[in-house]
């Protein structure tokens, strides 16, 4: 199995397994719970919450537990927005934002705001000053990913955050592909609000976060109920995903530098061995070391995704949760139809071997020599 796809989910590692294992048979009490098995299900979600705060360098009080990045990403914009009701219905954000944003964005455009989306260069970039260019005196909320999850574009939220320092708008940063993929830290990205999702990361599915801090008051609940999560996220935790993401922060935490490095050296050497693949374009210029989108004009890229798969290589064809769709992200950069519908997307892990990418581009070559045997 060579497996290419860390942007779309990542392996769980045997220590972050036992981890939540252990939970789920021995430490498995409820946290509200006022007995011994209680006590000790709501000290290990105080003491995990405390380890993935110190990644963000935030405070433990400053990040709530969500169940994805996705619920992270509406309790954002839905929280900041009743924050600044009193500003204004006007929301800025880009044409390439996880669908947990645009989706989110285009349903509140049916509630009455208004939503200017600022549309990426050929390479999927935006800059700071086209965001300032669509500020207006009524804008609430501007959401800004940190890294696209189709191009690893890395989007410049420190400058958009200096942008917004003198107004009265709040900044949502989807960090769910930056985090622990580029070094950064909450104050370092000035954002109000910061999503973050565990299986990106090598922890479990089915659990999220969201920082809260700078202009941000305390949130508006997204949900009612109990009185977990400080009143303002109701449910009983989920205590071993919440154990397994803790965990899957201090493994890479302590990686950090020599993961980024492997991160980078993948990407680095993907770039050389797909270049030599004729008419194989590379669509994304660099930003995230773990992300790589290339395309091969012409040709469906879910076509090559099942030729691939019949390999035991995994790849997306953009975004996983287009499910076959054309992506809105190669659409908005401007790539013609040919190409935008052969876009591919390389992902890489701590896993990443050589010998994937070697398997991934002999491979592509085989497929071009045996569709296009005149190249």
């Amino acid at each position: 199995m060579h497996y290419l796809d860390h942007a779309a989910t990542t392996p769980v590692s045997q220590e972050t397994a036992q981890a939540m294992l252990a939970v789920l048979t021995r430490q498995f009490g409820n946290p509200s719970s006022q007995h011994t098995l209680g006590r000790e299900a709501k000290k290990l979600v105080d003491g995990s919450r405390a380890i993935i705060a110190k990644s963000l360098a935030c405070k433990s009080e400053q990040l709530y537990f969500t169940s994805c990045g996705t619920e992270s990403d509406n309790w954002a914009i839905r929280a900041a927005l009743h924050q600044n009701r009193r500003l204004g219905k006007h929301i800025v954000t880009t044409a390439v934002e996880h669908s947990a944003v645009l989706q989110c964005v285009k349903h509140l455009e049916q509630e009455g705001y208004s939503v200017s989306y600022v549309k990426p260069d050929s390479q999927g970039r935006v800059t700071a000053d086209q965001i300032a260019a669509v500020l207006r005196e009524d804008t609430a909320l501007v959401s800004v990913m940190l890294v696209n999850n189709e191009t690893g574009a890395r989007f410049p939220i420190e400058e958009i955050a200096a942008l917004l320092k003198d107004r009265s708008t709040l900044l949502h940063t989807d960090a769910v592909q930056g985090f622990l993929k580029i070094p950064f830290t909450a104050k370092s990205l000035g954002a109000d609000y910061i999503s973050i999702s565990a299986h990106k990361i090598g922890g479990p599915k089915g659990i999220g976060a969201l920082y809260t801090g700078g202009k941000a008051k305390t949130p508006q609940p997204l949900l009612y109920g109990g009185g977990q999560e400080s009143n303002l996220r109701p449910g009983t935790e989920a205590t071993a995903q919440i154990a397994g993401f803790a965990k899957a922060v201090e493994l890479r935490q302590n990686h950090l530098e020599e993961i980024l490095h492997h991160l980078a050296d993948c990407r680095a050497y993907a770039v050389e061995k797909l270049e030599g693949i004729p008419t194989l374009q590379i669509l994304s210029s660099g930003g995230a070391p773990h992300i790589l989108a290339a395309s091969l004009p012409g040709y469906p890229s879910q076509n090559i995704v099942s030729e691939l798969n019949e390999k035991g290589i995994y790849i997306s064809a953009g975004s996983a949760c287009h499910r076959g769709k054309a992506s809105h992200v190669f659409t908005a950069m401007g790539l013609d139809k040919k190409t935008a519908a052969g876009a591919i997307r390389i992902s890489f892990g701590p896993e990443t071997h050589k010998s994937d990418i070697d398997a991934l581009a002999d491979a592509l070559a085989e497929h071009q020599r045996t569709r296009f045997p005149m190249l």
